[in-house]
């Protein structure tokens, strides 16, 4: 939210909530180059204070890592898809450590718990929990990703992270 007001969606731009509660990070200093660099997509990444994610906007699950449920895509009703991915390397985990509350195809509401994770388990097992929040690259629809939230700021779910500028 900026100054306490929701920035309301329209056509053209998809307005992304923090799908975690925690400290914003930028991309650049995540510790894995394909995010770091930028090459995956443009967002911002949390270091989560709770092992939640949430839904940031109204949509559906275009995708889930079904076995190590690290990672999810979801798509917006306007097509644009986000990706969250949480922690670095935690595929290697096999899903230690993870619930899922949702699978691909899913029809999800903002604010609607996705999937819970164990940062102490995942922090002892040697991987970072820093998860960056990206739309990623190749997307057709996408003209621009404008990062409204601010680099090392507590951030809540209601909070607005980025707003998807779109081809229309």
């Amino acid at each position: 939210m900026l100054f306490g007001r929701k920035k309301k969606e329209t056509m053209d731009e998809v307005v992304v909530a923090a799908p975690l509660k925690g400290k914003v990070v930028p991309l650049e200093q995540v510790e894995d180059e394909a995010f770091s660099s930028g090459s995956m997509g443009e967002g911002i990444a949390i270091l989560p204070e709770e092992g939640k994610v949430f839904a940031p906007f109204d949509g559906t699950v275009a995708y889930i890592m079904d076995k190590s449920k690290h990672a999810i895509v979801l798509e917006h009703k306007s097509g644009a898809q986000v990706l969250i991915h949480i922690g670095m390397n935690t595929v290697s985990l096999k899903g230690k450590g993870f619930s899922l509350h949702v699978a691909t195809g899913d029809p999800i509401k903002q604010g609607q718990l996705l999937i819970q994770f164990d940062t102490q388990l995942i922090e002892q097992e040697g991987y970072p929990i820093v998860t960056p929040v990206i739309v990623p690259v190749g997307q057709d629809l996408v003209k621009q990703v404008d990062i409204v939230a601010e680099n090392g700021k507590q951030t809540g779910l209601k909070n607005e992270v980025f707003v998807i500028k779109l081809n229309t």
